[in-house]
């Protein structure tokens, strides 16, 4: 794939032109419905056996950006993006298997008799190993922010992935379950002057081997 391909890919123009945005409009909003479709395209991202074990808190009001921000290193981008999401992923839990993919036999997708097929393997996988249950829902989580992630490049919108915040505080103040992680804070929002653009990458050669 040449430079010039990529620079005609608007798919992939986007993901090579996004950057971690530091600076926001406080003024600018989207609404629930802009919020609802930035979660739906965030939940076409894979999944595990198709567990979809996530779940999204949209922080948006001043109230709630209260709560966060001090939990979160008062960074900025919680009180000034138009929104914060707590990009939370679940234990992986093959019980749920069934459930998960019942639109799927309903629709002819798949038949009724391959379900324990899935379901079995994924008991096997994760049931009696708990790093492997939360390592699937960090996967998990992670795979859906960066959906949102380049979504919200494509709409012409800032966003910035956070590490930094007490993961325990974020647990107890925004009633997590217990089988939830708290994987990221990802804030979206309209950009103002002063981001960056996409720092230099290491190059290819460093990090690819051919076998």
């Amino acid at each position: 794939m040449s430079n010039e391909t990529s620079k005609t890919n608007a798919v992939i123009e986007c993901i090579l032109s996004r950057s971690a945005a530091k600076y926001y409009d406080p003024a600018a909003t989207l609404s629930d419905e802009q919020i609802r479709d930035l979660v739906r395209i965030g939940t076409s991202a894979p999944t595990s056996f198709h567990l979809q074990n996530w779940r999204f808190i949209a922080v948006r009001t001043p109230e709630a950006k209260a709560r966060l921000s001090p939990i979160a290193w008062n960074q900025p981008a919680i009180t000034e993006a138009a929104v914060t999401f707590i990009v939370c992923g679940q234990l992986a839990d093959s019980s749920v298997i069934p459930d998960r993919l019942a639109p799927l036999v309903a629709a002819g997708v798949m038949p009724a008799t391959m379900v324990p097929e899935w379901e079995i393997p994924a008991r096997d996988l994760y049931m009696a190993y708990p790093q492997r249950q939360r390592d699937e829902a960090v996967r998990t989580g992670t795979f859906g922010a960066a959906a949102m992630i380049y979504a919200a490049r494509s709409l012409g919108l800032g966003s910035t992935p956070m590490i930094g915040f007490d993961a325990d505080a974020v647990h107890r103040e925004f009633e997590l379950a217990a089988d939830e992680v708290p994987v990221m804070l990802l804030s979206i929002g309209a950009e103002r002057q002063g981001n960056w653009a996409q720092k230099p990458r290491r190059p290819v050669t460093d990090v690819l081997d051919f076998v």
